[in-house]
């Protein structure tokens, strides 16, 4: 079998770019009528869920939690790396794209790294909009700090505890969909495995972790934010799900 990662094609700085800019566009008023799916309420999962409710799309989140704020992603300590070089010191999407390939021993799929780099000026905007409170300068600018053998200071954080506040504004913003109705939250229920018709996936199978009830659920797309890449070491204290399987057999 060969796995294909769907990268498109052209110069490695413009492939998403050029991609993302070809694609047709959905109609406002026609929003409603596709349904997306969400597998996973991590930081993730919440977030996407958010946002495509947010911009109008009907939505339906699944978690195998009682809460979404019983994610992982709870967990993460450091910092969330973005290039809007605050300090001064050089910092480009470039620099940040080679620091990013080069931390992960030059394994990662250089194009969807590129593609991480361009869009992490709007994730930390995404994230002050959702209530995080990132540390601050006493002028009231982001701080940032050197992590992660960096180059350069490009790391946003909350004191420790980034990961907790990072999710815990994704879940705001999710509660707030939920309340007016863009948004549907399945708790406690686990994805099986995902309906495939024509090499296209076409929604997922579920199983009720309380009732052991078997359901099948169709939509226009689906999203795998399950986590779980912690398998791929012999010993990891993180939660282990496998978005890798599902992603496979998607």
């Amino acid at each position: 079998m060969t796995l294909d990662s769907k990268i498109p094609e052209g110069p490695l700085a413009d492939k998403w770019s050029n991609y993302i800019a070809s694609q047709k566009l959905v109609n406002p008023a026609n929003k409603r009528k596709f349904k997306i799916m969400v597998v996973g309420t991590g930081l993730a999962g919440a977030s996407a869920a958010a946002t495509l409710g947010e911009l109008g799309y009907n939505v339906e989140a699944f978690t195998f939690h009682d809460s979404p704020r019983r994610a992982h992603s709870i967990a993460a300590q450091g910092g969330i790396n973005a290039a809007k070089n605050y300090q001064g010191d050089g910092d480009s999407i470039h620099r940040l794209f080679y620091d990013t390939v080069k931390g992960g021993d030059f394994r990662a799929r250089e194009a969807n790294v590129h593609r991480l780099a361009e869009v992490s000026l709007n994730i930390i905007d995404q994230m002050v909009a959702q209530g995080v409170p990132f540390a601050r300068e006493y002028g009231g600018m982001l701080a940032n700090r050197s992590f992660g053998g960096a180059q350069v200071s490009r790391t946003f954080y909350a004191r420790g505890q980034t990961g907790q506040q990072l999710l815990l504004g994704a879940y705001q913003q999710l509660a707030r969909q939920i309340g007016l109705g863009t948004v549907k939250l399945w708790n406690r229920v686990e994805m099986v495995d995902v309906v495939n018709i024509d090499g296209r996936c076409a929604g997922i199978v579920t199983r009720d972790l309380l009732t052991g009830e078997i359901q099948s659920h169709a939509a226009n797309a689906v999203i795998l934010a399950t986590g779980g890449y912690g398998n791929v070491f012999y010993l990891s204290t993180n939660a282990m799900n496998c978005n890798v399987t599902a992603a496979w057999r998607a």
